[in-house]
């Protein structure tokens, strides 16, 4: 068995020991080297190679935002960083995104963290997981660019939906006369994915959006802002017992599961801390599940890039009850091809694309 090489990158001599110890743990892992700071970091990721570095953020010499940085544009690898759960902390987790990390796991309680036993099989899952990250697309979007408005991706003036259904027979088991709503689920990976197809979609598109992105409290109101800042359409942490409106793209907040209800002929958002579903809150499955009892709307249902299985059960529900539409990544884009891969094996899933076109697929069908 080929053992996952991982890198330890922290300041705190302390804190380097007990990822460390965590880590090897599980028989699958080995740890080759540790480094003080950024600049070592970065000297010891390509001295030594590994197949993993967990990266702290705030260190000296060179903090590790410059560092992953670095490590992307000489030697790319899969980096998971470790961050604390302040507003600054959850901002400075999106701008490591925007560099290239594949995934971020919030300490605790700040950067010496004595009670990080709590996320001991996380950060163990999220390093045997993101070894095999397919990781020459985590620079491909940057979360810090916006696709300009008369951009050809941008799909701001498109062939009408009829036109581009006729032409490759989509539509006709396709009832397009309902109301339409959009449903994203999405995990490791999934910010950058998100990114690839929020700002593809026109302002007008004429369908509200929901998006469950596994991530911890704190961070999914980071994460609004970033993709708001660059989509012509709204993007928002969900509230609970607001009505959805097209053209708004709806964040489930971290730590609640969202779920979706009609009232009167409108559709609103519900929040709840019910319990974790397979580990997640929010849960696609969770999400999926509550929109196949809602009937006169059609769903276009997309899962993309994660680890996992999550959404897999939800599409299942969603296709026994409703008219839905399928989309999965492909395997050639998805940073992470496991939600997509248990998607298709359901033999549930319409259409499996490149993230690139993921956008265009929804407005095929919206």
């Amino acid at each position: 068995m080929k053992r996952i090489n991982v890198l330890i990158v922290d300041d705190s001599a302390f804190m380097r020991k007990l990822i460390a110890d965590f880590l090897t743990e599980d028989p699958r892992i080995s740890i080759i080297g540790t480094a003080r700071n950024g600049e070592e970091g970065l000297k010891k990721t390509i001295e030594l190679k590994p197949d993993v570095v967990t990266m702290d953020v705030e260190m000296p010499i060179l903090n590790g935002l410059d560092a992953l940085k670095l490590i992307m544009e000489r030697n790319p690898v899969p980096v998971v960083m470790l961050s604390s759960t302040t507003k600054e902390g959850a901002e400075n987790t999106m701008q490591a995104i925007a560099y290239g990390a594949v995934d971020f796991i919030a300490k605790p309680s700040g950067a010496i963290s004595l009670d990080l036993h709590k996320i001991k099989k996380e950060l163990i899952d999220k390093v045997i997981s993101v070894s095999g990250a397919n990781i020459r697309h985590l620079v491909k979007f940057p979360l810090e660019k916006k696709i300009p408005t008369n951009s050809p991706q941008s799909y701001s003036k498109i062939e009408s939906p009829k036109d581009l259904g006729q032409k490759d027979g989509f539509l006709p088991l396709w009832k397009q006369s309902d109301s339409k709503i959009v449903c994203i689920g999405t995990s490791t990976g999934g910010p950058r994915a998100l990114q690839a197809v929020l700002t593809r979609l026109p302002a007008l598109i004429n369908a509200p959006i929901v998006i469950v992105q596994h991530m911890p409290a704190g961070f999914t109101h980071s994460l609004a802002n970033r993709l708001n800042q660059l989509s012509q359409i709204n993007v928002k942490e969900a509230e609970d017992g607001e009505t959805l409106q097209n053209g708004t793209a709806y964040i489930a907040p971290g730590g609640y599961h969202l779920r979706i209800v009609k009232k009167g002929s409108s559709l609103q958002a519900k929040l709840d801390q019910t319990a974790a579903r397979s580990g997640h809150r929010p849960s696609v499955d969770v999400m999926f599940e509550s929109l196949s009892t809602i009937e006169g709307f059609a769903k276009v249902a997309v899962i993309m890039t994660g680890m996992g299985s999550d959404g897999s059960k939800g599409l299942m529900a969603l296709k026994e009850k409703g008219n839905v539409k399928a989309i999965a990544e492909s395997e050639e884009s998805s940073i992470v091809f496991g939600m997509p891969k248990s998607a298709i094996a359901t033999s549930l899933v319409d259409e499996v694309t490149k993230v690139d076109h993921i956008a265009e697929a929804i407005i095929k069908y919206v």
